[in-house]
């Protein structure tokens, strides 16, 4: 093998011009002829017996050129990619130049390779960072959740109302036959939640347990298509009416729900947690904004291999955090009506600034000459041992000291920048509408639940 050419291209990449000599390629014949010997017909001769020089005989002695070529292929890129000292960051294309002979044949491969980086501005410079309180307001809500979470539901013997969960069966139907999607058993709904479409949920309140109804319904215009618009009947009986039982917040409810004796100490310990996120959250923000303030100033001709391996990153990550939430990837796809092409065009953008943030952190680590040594490293094993309750011997099992080395001097670079930034003053920003946490849970049941809202935007964000 030798490289007759390696030439620098535009948006990182390389093309080089690799040639395959005569003894490489016979090498590599010999080899192609061993693979595939048992896959040629030769009268007289038993599968995989008949000589090479027989078969090439019959079929020419070309019989065995693009095997052999694929065959001497990878070695020889990758001992051209290791004598230029080329960082690859993704798959080469490749094609013959000129013909292929018995002395051997030309290649040239072009690959994205890893971009030459000019830092800008990365030391002195501001960003916005949030005033960190907490009122009793914020507090409230948090003992509201903590009253939800402990909140039971006990049956009654009257009339649902909205706020109650009613258990039900129901099954719709359209020009009286049923449609898919549409039946449940024993389905607990709670009334007001919004869960259902528009009209069920309303119509349940009033009934009893026992009682049997019909309810018509039409279903909304953006439904998807086989109901959309249309009008169909449900048939619905009630077997249980259920409403919440609230706890009362007082000293026994803090003695039930934590390690405080008094209501007041719950509530003090709360205050002092909400701050201590918001706090975290104000720290992230910050970072986040100088970062990428840092990844926008530095100079790069990003490859787009990079870009699309790190969309596939997010899109792995993404999958792995709805299989968490029990959700099948094939089946989240269907509920939202998306389609992977479409997750991953959608990831491109947040993709491209994480590539040029990663490019940042590595080029301050050079810049600084940023190292782990090896007790910080120790220390780091500690801490994630206290932090998962797992024995140090058992952690090193699961992480690499070089992934370790990794991590800390990406934080070290991270810290160079937060570290001599200027903090200022954050504006004001206008309250944003909260969404109904209802709104945003997939249906079980696709024909009477709401379709799920498409949330690439928000895995995008996760995913970051």
């Amino acid at each position: 093998m030798s490289v007759k050419n390696c030439e620098k291209l535009e948006k990182s990449q390389v093309a080089l011009t690799i040639e395959i000599g005569a003894a490489e390629f016979e090498a590599a014949i010999e080899k192609a002829y061993q693979k595939m010997r048992k896959k040629v017909n030769v009268p007289g001769f038993r599968p995989g017996k008949a000589p090479r020089k027989v078969i090439e005989g019959m079929y020419g002695a070309e019989v065995f050129f693009e095997e052999a070529i694929n065959v001497a292929f990878p070695d020889a890129y990758e001992a051209a990619v290791k004598e230029q000292d080329l960082q690859v960051v993704g798959y080469p294309s490749v094609e013959l130049v000129g013909e292929c002979t018995k002395d051997g044949f030309t290649f040239k491969a072009t690959a994205p390779v890893y971009p030459e980086v000019t830092l800008g501005e990365y030391k002195g410079l501001s960003a916005p960072k949030d005033e960190v309180k907490v009122s009793a307001a914020d507090v409230d809500e948090r003992l509201k959740q903590l009253t939800d979470r402990n909140t039971r539901l006990v049956s009654v013997e009257r009339e649902a109302k909205e706020g109650d969960t009613a258990v039900i069966d129901f099954e719709g139907f359209l020009g009286g036959k049923p449609f898919d999607g549409g039946k449940g058993e024993n389905h607990s709904l709670e009334l007001g939640s919004n869960s259902f479409v528009p009209g069920f949920e309303e119509q349940i309140v009033g009934m009893k347990a026992g009682e049997e109804k019909e309810i018509d319904i039409t279903f909304p215009e953006d439904y998807h298509a086989d109901l959309a618009g249309k009008a169909v009947v449900f048939k619905v009986k009630v077997h249980e009416v259920k409403e919440k039982e609230v706890p009362e917040l007082d000293d026994e409810f803090a003695k039930d729900v934590s390690e405080f004796d008094t209501l007041k100490d719950l509530k003090a310990d709360l205050k002092k947690k909400i701050a201590e996120e918001r706090q975290k959250a104000a720290d992230r923000a910050f970072e986040d904004a100088l970062m990428e303030q840092v990844a926008a100033g530095l100079t790069a001709e990003v490859p787009d291999a990079m870009v699309e391996a790190q969309c596939h990153q997010f899109l792995d990550n993404f999958k792995m955090q709805i299989s968490q939430q029990g959700i099948p990837y094939e089946q989240y796809l269907q509920m939202t009506g998306m389609d992977e092409a479409k997750l991953i065009e959608d990831a491109k953008e947040p993709a491209a600034r994480q590539v040029r943030t990663d490019l940042a952190v590595a080029a301050i680590i050079k810049a600084e000459n940023l190292e782990a040594t090896d007790e910080e490293v120790e220390a780091e094993f500690q801490k994630m041992a206290e932090q998962y309750g797992m024995e140090i011997e058992t952690v090193k099992k699961y992480l690499q000291i070089p992934q370790v080395k990794d991590q800390l001097v990406s934080r070290k670079a991270v810290e160079t920048v937060v570290n001599s930034a200027v903090a200022v003053k954050a504006e004001k920003k206008a309250a944003a509408k909260k969404s109904s946490k209802k709104d945003d849970e997939a249906g079980e049941t696709e024909g009477v639940k709401k379709t799920a809202k498409k949330p690439a935007k928000k895995a995008e964000k996760e995913a970051e």
